[in-house]
């Protein structure tokens, strides 16, 4: 199906559009980090405390944003593959009901034992899908 194409490159597009803001987050860090490092010396009390409170509230963000990241890929990923996966399994639906067939089963995942390649509906949804 074609649209699996362009759900993937949407899919991959949004995860590197995660990972740069990642990346550039984690940047900011080990820049403030190394500046804190490098100067912490020559600071006062009052600019280290601000500089400490800087950094463990970057820290946070950075984990608050790591874990929603999670969340929203998976997210993103069904709102891209849900439409394609109901227009298979509509277009299976169908092409059971059209050829009065019971029970379809998924072979893919292994359930299967036993079946007559006669009777694979595979070809039949592809057509049904206008796929070749």
């Amino acid at each position: 199906m074609p649209e699996v194409k362009h759900a993937d490159s949407a899919l991959q597009l949004y995860q590197k559009s995660l990972e740069d803001l990642n990346e550039s987050m984690t940047k900011e860090y080990s820049g403030k980090l190394n500046d804190y490092q490098t100067n912490g010396a020559t600071m006062n009390d009052a600019v280290k405390q601000v500089k400490e409170q800087e950094l463990g509230d970057l820290e946070q963000r950075i984990q608050k944003f790591q874990a929603d990241a999670q969340d929203k890929f998976a997210s993103k990923k069904d709102e891209l593959y849900t439409p394609i996966l109901k227009k298979a399994e509509d277009a299976i639906k169908a092409v059971a009901k059209d050829n009065s067939y019971a029970y379809v089963f998924d072979t893919s995942v292994g359930a299967v034992i036993y079946a007559q390649d006669s009777d694979n509906i595979m070809d039949l949804v592809k057509k049904k899908l206008g796929l070749k």
